[in-house]
């Protein structure tokens, strides 16, 4: 159960409404329409929601990485933080960015990068690995960058620090999955 209230737009001082209307825009689209509800529990701090916001567009819209690539951080960082939220919005994203179902359920499974080929693995690798330990190894640095080289790198970083950063505060918040989302994540 949500320990903040969901905001709605009409709830927000007048002032705050374009941010609202902003995430609203650039979310709808990805989400199937309207502000999902981890925009609107961070709602409860408009000026924080849209610094998040702002952060997870660039991710989005402006980052250097393939989407697929993307996509595989992110649920390797679901997976490593058992993030219900997290997986349950982005498992269908993954799919559509053409993520491989194989590697899709290996990172469900909890069994990758084991299996996957090392283009595939180190981003779920990687994801684990700053999870658990707080910062990446050289070894594993050395990896994404040969990949991506050092703008990828840190593109790579920041969308795993952004989405342990957004589990953590809306676990600690008790968010709540949207009605009909499933996160099909099994317990490990």
């Amino acid at each position: 159960m949500a320990r903040l209230p969901y905001v709605s737009r009409e709830q927000l001082p007048a002032d705050k409404q374009t941010l609202y209307d902003h995430i609203a825009e650039t979310r709808g689209s990805i989400e199937g329409g309207g502000i999902p509800r981890s925009f609107q529990l961070l709602m409860n701090s408009p000026d924080a929601a849209a610094s998040v916001a702002q952060l997870g567009e660039h991710i989005r819209l402006q980052s250097s990485l393939d989407p697929a690539i993307r996509e595989t951080a992110i649920l390797g960082t679901a997976r490593a933080l058992n993030s219900h939220y997290v997986w349950a919005h982005h498992e269908p994203l993954a799919r559509r960015a053409g993520v491989r179902e194989e590697v899709i359920e290996a990172i469900r499974s909890g069994k990758a990068p084991m299996g996957l080929p090392p283009k595939e693995g180190v981003f779920v690798a990687a994801a684990k690995e700053l999870v658990q330990k707080g910062a990446l190894s050289e070894r594993t640095v050395q990896a994404i960058d040969h990949l991506l080289g050092p703008q990828g790198t840190v593109d790579v970083v920041v969308v795993i620090s952004y989405y342990a950063m957004l589990h953590r505060a809306l676990a600690s918040l008790g968010i709540e999955l949207e009605p009909g989302l499933e996160a099909n994540l099994p317990e490990l």
